[in-house]
């Protein structure tokens, strides 16, 4: 057999493919044992890891080999016409027929391709250009037209089942930072949930608990990140022509603002998905690095997650003030879910009924099946009057003072373990320049010694930041006995602590706290809720009652019921 000479194209879609399925090694030895069988030169080989499913056509390139009467080729050898396109027949045709036209022959290693042409006049020696035509023509079209459904057919299965999966709440693709993907069994099968990354899920919380705390600016925020050790992720970099070929690596830099501004904005590190395969925000089957409350407070309403009832809605900028203010943390009505109705013992409600003038009238209220209403005004001075009447028992005062030593004492451990992390971070540095000074011994060229003195000047600079940091910190130490004298003041004018806040959902979760059951309106007004331990009434109102119906001391009813039931 005579040899001719042939050019080898080997193709994968991806590099995931190409490491890991169909690699291009195992394909180009397949097509260089049949280039030996039937004594084939192959003058050339070309390895193409992109897809060959779009306009653009990897192999092209190849085929621009071939046309050059130089090179002198007469055949084009892939191991299937998958490899060569994944476009469907029209591609397929007009690949072909570029080689057709310079004479060169497309050959599969499967047989499908033939290179047999038939002319169905040479019976009388006339030959057209109508009148050849390949045999095995119409089963390549269809080979081709079948590789563009597999891959449509493959991508349907794969996307879908993430799509749906997705929207149940579940995890797909590469964990972001601050996350690892685990698979766990489900009622749907092995299904992948996100779980905080023991490392860098530390630098995203204390993100959202700086931010919450609103006296640093963002810039400030950085910086402190920086200083526990943050490092953006670590990637291998391939070379553009070859992607299987690993260069160097991307990533392991420090956290920018605006990078910050990007991550503090993420739905996902409050357990929330977001992303556009979902047509509404879902919760995720798995806890967010913080919850809602945290991420919509650090956000300060330039973004606003609610979730009511597990239905999610996510706002850019703050919700509309009915979707603000339709739940029950609605400030306008604070102590809803803190006393309840004489009647039936349920938490009371709270609205504003639209007058006759067309003002409105606000007030708390039950309609479950009977009336009662009280004008927010006479509400309020209620427990206005209920409070003054409160005082701290002197036990709890004991115990108070007791727990909290304790509690400053497991602080006080905690920051003496970030100090010495801190310590840690400064011995890190110092061992690292003391290395790269010794790697400095052994080195002449003067480039070299350059390029380590600045990483021992970065170094020096980091080790001072650090060393500032751990000063800082001990400077914000604060004395035990000035907060516990602060706290038994407020004991002592516990009115301030109820009332005297500027957040009235605070208020009204404290004034909750007083009681041992929830009490009634009546029993607000008549001095017969059942307190807390920590609590007792003023000793003034309780022996003011005892001449009432029960040693607890029950004020003198004033007005009936029917009376502050119709007030208005």
């Amino acid at each position: 057999m005579k040899t001719v000479n042939g050019v080898a194209a080997v193709r994968v879609s991806s590099t995931k493919q190409g490491l890991q399925g169909d690699s291009p090694d195992d394909q180009k030895q397949q097509i260089e044992r049949f280039a030996k069988l039937h004594n084939i030169f192959i003058k050339k080989s070309f390895t193409f890891i992109q897809s060959a499913s779009g306009e653009i056509q990897p192999n092209q390139e190849a085929i621009d080999y071939c046309k050059d009467p130089k090179n002198d080729i007469q055949l084009f050898l892939v191991k299937s016409i998958d490899r060569f396109t994944r476009a469907g027949a029209y591609f397929y045709a007009g690949l072909k027929s570029q080689l057709v036209r310079y004479g060169v022959k497309l050959v599969d290693l499967y047989g499908i391709i033939g290179t047999q042409t038939i002319n169905t006049l040479s019976h009388l020696g006339v030959k057209y250009k109508w009148s050849e035509y390949s045999p095995t023509y119409k089963a390549e079209l269809l080979e081709a037209e079948r590789s563009k459904d597999e891959i449509r057919d493959i991508l349907t299965r794969m996307l879908g089942a993430e799509i749906r999966y997705v929207r149940m709440g579940y995890a797909v693709r590469y964990a972001p930072m601050g996350y690892v993907n685990e698979k766990i069994e489900t009622e749907h099968g092995k299904r992948i949930i996100r779980k905080p990354h023991p490392v860098e899920s530390k630098w995203f919380i204390r993100m959202y608990e700086l931010r919450c705390q609103g006296n640093l600016t963002d810039e400030e925020i950085v910086n402190e990140i920086n200083s526990l050790g943050f490092k953006s992720r670590i990637f291998k970099k391939h070379d553009k022509n070859n992607p299987l070929k690993i260069v160097g690596q991307i990533g392991g830099n420090p956290l920018t603002v605006k990078e910050f501004q990007k991550y503090i904005q993420k739905p996902y590190y409050a357990g929330v998905n977001a992303e556009k395969w979902n047509d509404k925000p879902v919760k995720a089957k798995f806890d967010g690095l913080v919850s809602i409350d945290v991420f919509n407070k650090a956000n300060r309403g330039k973004i606003t997650i609610i979730n009511e009832g597990g239905e999610v809605k996510i706002y850019k900028g703050k919700p509309p003030i009915w979707q603000q203010l339709k739940n029950k943390n609605n400030p306008k009505y604070p102590y809803k879910q803190y006393v309840s109705c004489p009647k039936c013992r349920n938490p009371l409600l709270g609205s504003a009924s639209k007058g006759k003038s067309g003002k409105y009238f606000a007030a708390y209220h039950c309609n479950r099946g009977h009336y009662f209403r009280i004008n927010m005004n006479n509400f309020n001075k209620t427990i206005e009057n209920f409070c003054k009447k409160l005082k701290f028992s002197n036990e709890f005062k004991k115990q108070f003072k007791e727990i909290t030593i304790e509690e400053w004492n497991k602080r006080q451990q905690s920051l003496s373990k970030l100090n010495i992390s801190l310590h840690e971070q400064i011995a890190s540095k110092e061992s690292e320049i003391n290395l790269i000074k010794e790697r400095i011994k052994s080195v002449t060229s003067v480039t070299a010694i350059k390029l380590f003195s600045d990483d021992i000047e970065k170094l020096q600079n980091e080790k001072i930041q650090l060393i500032q940091k751990s000063n800082n910190r001990e400077d914000e130490q604060v004395e035990i006995e000035t907060l516990i004298a602060y706290a038994e003041y407020l004991m002592e004018h516990i009115q301030e602590l109820l009332m005297g806040g500027s957040d009235k959902m605070k208020n009204a979760a404290i004034f909750g706290l007083v009681f041992d059951k929830t009490p009634t309106y009546d029993d607000l007004i008549n001095g017969t809720p059942k307190l807390s331990p920590l609590f007792k009434l003023n000793d003034t109102f309780v022996s003011s009652k005892n001449n009432s119906v029960s040693p607890r001391g029950i004020e003198p009813r004033t007005t009936s019921l029917r009376a502050r039931c119709s007030t208005s």
